[in-house]
């Protein structure tokens, strides 16, 4: 393979741990052969304007080395087509390097908290301390309030001012994007919002009699429950030869066994797993409820082939089930209720 392809004779040995990591995780070495390339591109790039290949190794830079990029030979710049090519290739250099320690700072530049209002910081301490409600319940509130405030400001008024009419109008904005379910329960938030204000005297009167939510039917979905011969039917199509076939086995089996849902699935880490006590430990995503429950025979080697023959071995998050594309993150509900999406 080595005297067809001399692009996969690494030089150096970043290249050799680079090489070993991404056939670990799947990639075949013609994939390989395309990235080094690039990747070689840009570690003389860098090279020969004395730059750190490293500290410049996040997507801001590299996308801003891709649009000004100029070969030495043809003088011709990356087209806009093999820009994403040359973005995928680094990324995939950046999970190598940041696996052996090489490089600690994130691809992505992180994302500063966002300042909130006077208002809406005491909106969040208010439903903390009277509600307890989860942090991602939590941020949804503050969004929705913050929305709201904004739409008010655009027609030029006050809270202290509003009528139903303008709650009617944010609610058929939201409505006209939004499910009637997901809007249901946005309303419902909503009247969290106008009762605190009015219990803290920003409203003399309140109005949370003016928000009404759409209706919706409970059977308008798809159903809750599948009968038993229908989750064996599923259970039997899905092929285990493959690492991602052994990954989805072993979630949709948890979640056909114990009734666990994306979120207590995605939360699982490997200390849950209890394989000397026979106990699988899971917690309610929110209200991080412990559970404890009986780690049966066939859950157990479902599990067991899933992390011995299909979890990476270099994965450095210690959920259970993750991403089989590099970086091999954890895996999120959303990403998981997905009916669209096929999660590598």
């Amino acid at each position: 393979m080595a005297s067809r392809r001399p692009t996969l004779v690494p030089r150096d040995a970043r290249e050799v741990n680079a090489f070993k990591l991404w056939r670990a995780s799947g990639l075949r070495d013609a994939t390989i052969a395309v990235y080094i390339i690039c990747i070689r591109r840009y570690r003389e790039h860098c090279k020969a304007r004395g730059l750190d290949e490293v500290d410049r190794l996040s997507l801001v830079d590299v996308t801003a080395y891709a649009r000004a990029y100029v070969g030495k030979r043809r003088g011709r710049r990356f087209n806009p087509s093999s820009r994403l090519g040359v973005r995928q290739a680094l990324h995939a250099w950046w999970c190598a390097l940041s696996a052996f320690g090489a490089v600690k700072h994130s691809w992505t530049p992180i994302m500063q908290k966002r300042r909130r209002s006077v208002l809406l910081q005491a909106y969040a301490e208010y439903r903390q301390t009277h509600r307890g409600v989860a942090a991602s319940t939590l941020e949804r509130d503050l969004d929705l309030a913050s929305r709201f405030l904004r739409a008010l400001k655009s027609a030029r008024k006050r809270f202290t001012g509003m009528r139903a009419a303008d709650i009617d109008k944010f609610v058929e904005a939201l409505s006209a994007t939004l499910s009637r379910r997901t809007v249901a329960g946005l309303c419902s938030s909503l009247r969290c919002f106008v009762r605190f204000l009015h219990a803290t005297g920003h409203l003399h009167h309140d109005v949370s009699s003016w928000i009404i939510a759409p209706r919706y039917r409970t059977d308008e979905n798809l159903p809750r429950a599948l009968p038993w011969n229908v989750v064996r039917r599923i259970l039997r199509s899905i092929p285990r030869s493959s690492a991602l076939g052994r990954r989805d086995f072993a979630i949709f089996l948890l979640m056909a066994t114990y009734g666990l849902g994306a979120g207590e699935i995605v939360r699982l880490q490997l200390k849950d797993v209890d394989w000397h006590s026979a106990v699988l430990r899971a917690r309610r995503p929110k209200t991080l409820v412990p559970l404890e429950l009986p780690l049966l025979p066939s859950v157990a080697r479902a599990v067991s082939a899933y992390l011995r023959h299909a979890r990476p071995n270099h994965t450095q998050t210690s959920e259970v089930f993750v991403t089989m594309a590099l970086p091999h993150r954890a895996l999120t509900s959303s990403a998981l209720l997905s009916p669209s999406t096929e999660i590598r």
